[in-house]
């Protein structure tokens, strides 16, 4: 066999397996990113629900403090039209 040829496919498979690693490494961080902006945006929305649950505790809780047992009541509040109470329903 010819030396050049053998020396030839050895530097090409070199680069194809370094072009190669290359591509899974960006895979991983484009991956990595879209999972961390996903989670993000999940943390986003749950702070969001969290503070209009409590809004609506705080709600219920201060009229609760008005009204006591002997007191004829009115509706207690609703709560905010933008909570999202289906995992409790």
């Amino acid at each position: 066999m010819d030396v050049g040829a053998l020396v030839g496919g050895g530097v090409a498979l070199v680069v194809a397996v370094l072009a190669w690693t290359q591509n899974r490494g960006t895979n991983r961080r484009e991956n990595f990113r879209t999972i961390t902006d996903r989670l993000d945006k999940e943390l986003k929305e749950e702070r969001t629900q969290r503070k209009l649950l409590t809004r609506a505790y705080l709600d219920i809780w201060g009229w609760a403090r008005r009204v006591g047992p002997d007191t004829p009541a009115g509706p207690a509040p609703e709560p905010p039209a933008e909570l999202d109470l289906s995992p409790w329903r």
